[in-house]
């Protein structure tokens, strides 16, 4: 029997590559979608920005925002889509709990609540690479009990205090774990791994 090696970083299509790694390492593929409780502008700008940059990196698909519309932030995030490449959408939601309605009457979908009182996410893995599509919603300190209710699974990646962006990081990471070794965008421009100093390539 003949054995298939494929080198990943010889294929330069990137969102070929991506797709080719999922299937041969028998990978399911997910589109991860994320909402953001209570925008504030004033208060929340990095910590949004944070959010939305962390689920674009690690392979989500949408983010999308409840809270105060903010259009600074919408655009900065299409720059760095343009720029940087992927094709990662930014929606402000007026009215999530209805988002969340709507998401739920989808065939094969998941809603994961991330919240320091939920169940490990270490425990909790397994079953949600089980499901379908997933949406996952963070929020600030005090996020309505509606969103308790609303989700199929309440997590937490520790029940120790931390924030937003931690706990999108950790749970996208266990189910992309490939992101952090597959550059799956194809923008303008692309940095190459370098040990010493800054290496990158301007492709426009």
């Amino acid at each position: 029997m003949y054995k298939l090696f494929i080198n990943f970083n010889l294929i330069d299509n990137s969102f070929y590559k991506c797709i080719l790694y999922n299937i041969f390492m028998g990978k399911k593929i997910y589109k991860v979608n994320i909402l953001k409780l209570d925008h504030r502008p004033e208060r929340d700008k990095r910590i949004t920005t944070h959010c939305a940059l962390v689920s674009r990196a690690l392979g989500a698909k949408e983010f999308h925002y409840s809270g105060i519309e903010d259009n600074r932030l919408n655009e900065n995030i299409k720059k760095i889509v343009k720029k940087w490449g992927g094709d990662f959408k930014i929606n402000y939601c007026p009215s999530p709990t209805n988002y969340v309605k709507e998401f739920k009457k989808q065939k094969d979908v998941v809603v994961i609540h991330l919240t320091m009182y939920g169940e490990q996410i270490v425990k909790a893995i397994k079953k949600i690479k089980q499901e379908g599509n997933i949406l996952f919603i963070v929020g600030g300190p005090k996020v309505p009990r509606i969103y308790y209710e609303l989700s199929d699974l309440n997590v937490s990646v520790t029940n120790q205090p931390h924030s937003e962006v931690a706990a999108l990081a950790i749970s996208l990471y266990l189910l992309f774990p490939e992101k952090l070794d597959i550059d799956s965008f194809c923008g303008d421009i692309k940095i190459i791994p370098n040990k010493t100093g800054k290496n990158v390539i301007n492709l426009k």
